[in-house]
C-alpha cells in the first residue's frame, strides 16, 4: 500500500481526535491542527482517498470519518509515537507488580489488576507456566470405601487432586506398588511431555495391577491435562461495562466463555499482539481490541498479559504499560531457571525415548 506522507499524516490525526473525543472526524478539525499546513478541501480529498484504500470510514453520510480495523493497525505499526515510561512511572508499576517473594500466578494477577486500575479496561492474564513445571510426586490417600485422593504436585508448587472411586478397596500392597510404579514412570517427568501414547504405555506396563489400578493413572494423566491448560483471569470486568460505546449483549457473552480465549492468548508471537473484536470471527466484543504480549520463563513460553477496551483505546500509553510489565514479570520468574529448564529438556527426551 503506497501512501504518501501527507495522508499518513492526515491518518495519523484522525486516530488520535477520535481516541480522545470518540466523535467522527471532520476535515475542519484536521486542519485546525499544528502541523497539518494544507486546506479543509485537500484534507477531505484526502480523507476520501483513505476511505477508499480501507483505512477510513463514514457512519453516516454527513458525518467524519472513524479508524478502520486496518487503519488502527496502520496507526500502530508506523505512525503512532508511544508515550515514554518516566522513571516515576516505573517504580508506580513496580510497586503495583510486587516483588519476587510473590508466585507466578500472584504476579500476573497483580499486573492485570494494575493494568485494569490504569487504563480502566478490563486486563486478561493467561498463564501457561504450569505446562513446563515437571511432577514432583504422586500420592494416593485412602479415603473412605473404595473412595481415594489422587494427588499430583509440581516442581512450581502447584498441587492437584481428583477423588477416585473404585469399584473394590486396595491392598496395602497395591499401594505401594502404584506409589513406586509412579515414582519410577513420572517423577521427574515434564507435564508438557504426557500424551495418550504414554499413558497407554504405562496402563500395559501395570501387567497384573492394570484393572486395578489404571483408574488411578487415568486421574494423574486427567490432573496433568488440566495443567497444560492455560489458567485464565481477568480484571476490571466492570470497566467494559460501564463502557457505553461496547455491546453490553457481547460482554456477558464473553465472560460466560472467557476459557475459550486460550487459544487466543497463545503465547508463541512476539512483541505486542493486536486484535479487534469480530475481525476475524473468534473474539466476540464488537468494537473492540486487544493488546497482548507475552511472558517468558527463561527461553520458554509462560503466558500472555493484556488489555481489552474499546477500538479507540490509547494505544500509546497502554502500549508501554503491558511491554514493561510482561518484561518485569517476565525477569522476575527467569532467575534461577537455567537448571529448572535443562531437567525439562532431559526428562522430555526420556520419556520420548520410553
Amino acid at each position: 500500500m503506497d501512501i504518501d506522507n501527507r495522508k499518513l499524516k492526515i491518518l495519523a490525526a484522525v486516530v488520535d481526535e477520535y481516541i480522545r473525543t470518540g466523535e467522527p472526524v471532520g476535515s475542519k478539525a484536521i486542519a485546525s491542527m499544528p502541523g497539518i499546513k494544507v486546506s479543509s478541501a485537500t484534507i477531505r480529498n484526502d480523507m476520501a482517498m483513505l476511505d477508499q484504500l480501507g483505512l477510513l470510514e463514514q457512519p453516516h453520510t454527513s458525518a467524519g470519518r472513524i479508524p478502520t480495523f486496518n487503519g488502527y493497525k496502520l496507526y500502530i505499526d508506523k505512525l503512532m509515537t508511544p508515550e515514554h515510561l518516566s522513571d516515576d512511572d516505573r517504580i508506580m508499576l513496580d510497586n503495583m507488580l510486587g516483588d519476587d517473594t510473590l508466585s507466578e500466578d500472584e504476579l500476573m494477577q497483580n499486573a492485570a489488576t494494575a493494568l485494569a486500575e490504569l487504563t480502566q479496561c478490563a486486563a486478561v492474564a493467561a498463564n501457561t507456566a504450569a505446562s513446563f513445571s515437571v511432577i514432583s510426586k504422586v500420592e494416593v490417600i485412602p479415603t473412605g470405601k473404595r473412595l481415594y485422593v489422587v494427588l499430583l504436585i509440581t516442581s512450581n508448587g502447584n498441587i492437584k487432586n481428583k477423588a477416585c472411586r473404585l469399584q473394590f478397596d486396595l491392598t496395602n500392597e497395591q499401594l505401594e506398588f502404584f506409589t513406586s510404579y509412579m515414582q519410577e514412570n513420572l517423577q521427574g517427568v515434564a507435564i508438557e511431555s504426557l500424551s495418550e501414547e504414554k499413558y497407554s504405555e504405562l496402563v500395559t506396563a501395570l501387567g497384573a495391577y492394570m484393572i486395578s489400578l489404571s483408574p488411578l493413572l487415568q486421574s494423574v494423566f486427567e490432573l496433568s491435562a488440566d495443567l497444560k491448560k492455560q489458567d485464565v483471569v481477568i480484571s476490571g470486568e466492570r470497566n467494559l461495562v460501564s463502557r457505553s460505546d461496547l455491546d453490553k449483549n457481547d460482554i456477558v457473552r464473553f465472560f460466560e466463555k472467557k476459557n475459550d480465549l486460550s487459544h487466543l492468548l497463545d503465547s508463541s508471537f512476539s512483541g505486542i499482539k493486536v486484535m479487534f473484536g469480530k475481525e476475524n470471527g473468534e473474539f466476540i466484543i464488537g468494537n473492540s481490541s486487544m493488546v497482548m504480549a507475552n511472558i517468558k520463563k527463561g527461553n520458554r513460553e509462560a503466558g500472555s498479559l493484556g488489555v481489552i477496551g474499546p477500538m479507540r483505546i490509547d494505544y500509546a500509553k497502554i502500549i508501554p504499560y503491558v511491554e514493561y510489565l510482561t518484561q518485569r514479570i517476565s525477569n522476575m520468574i527467569s532467575d534461577g531457571e537455567d537448571d529448572t529448564e535443562r531437567i525439562c529438556e532431559q526428562n522430555g527426551k526420556d520419556i520420548e525415548n520410553g
